[in-house]
């Protein structure tokens, strides 16, 4: 399961999330433009992941949110045992304290298509 959240100062949608189930049966991408928060879950034992991005990894730049924020309101699927998560991601910042650097650019989240 692929998540966006929507962290562009100014949004009307800010905090706002959609997700897309993606599986090798149904073939589907998330595309995750700059200026949104990306996250997933994955719902099956020995699950690749695999995704491109834009610009070569900096840790510099390296940020995210805190994957349970109640602010955000994400409803994950976990599993009985919970999630198992690596310490930074454990580590980030709810939305309230996130500084975003990226500004709105007149066009709000929209719900996905099936």
């Amino acid at each position: 399961m692929d998540y966006a959240v929507d962290v562009r100062r100014d949004s009307p949608t800010y905090g706002k999330w959609v997700s897309a189930l993606l599986s090798a049966d149904n073939g589907s991408q998330l595309y995750v433009p700059v200026g949104f928060a990306h996250a997933f879950i994955t719902l099956e034992p020995d699950t690749e992941v695999i995704y491109k991005v834009s610009a070569a990894y900096a840790p510099d730049c390296d940020g995210g949110l805190l994957w349970n924020d109640p602010e955000i309101g994400i409803d994950w699927p976990l599993p009985a045992a919970g999630p198992i998560l690596s310490d930074k991601d454990a580590a980030l910042p709810a939305l309230a304290e996130f500084d975003s650097p990226f500004d709105y650019d007149g066009v709000p989240l929209t719900a996905l298509s099936d």
